[in-house]
């Protein structure tokens, strides 16, 4: 269901491994990755709790991509820590 909400609409495939990868790499925010980006936004906090819990993702790792995307979207995504 992740894999599906984050490549259907943008044409891209990326697997599991590739898209846990990605929550935790910051160039993932700097270069916008389209599938990244629609994890932190389209997919439910409670989703991705589960999917990041499976695959070992650095959760605060994780909350700091999920920031830079909000940051840079201009609006608050779930997982973006705020002080």
């Amino acid at each position: 269901m992740v894999l599906t909400t984050v490549t259907a609409p943008y044409g891209v495939k990326v697997s599991a491994r590739e898209l846990a990868d990605r929550l935790q790499d910051p160039a993932s925010a700097a270069v916008f990755d389209a599938p990244t980006f629609a994890f932190f936004s389209e997919v439910s906090p409670k989703l991705q709790a589960a999917f990041i819990e499976e695959m070992g993702v650095n959760k605060a790792d994780a909350a700091v991509v999920a920031t830079l995307f909000s940051d840079a979207a201009g609006y608050e995504l779930p997982l973006a820590v705020r002080s």
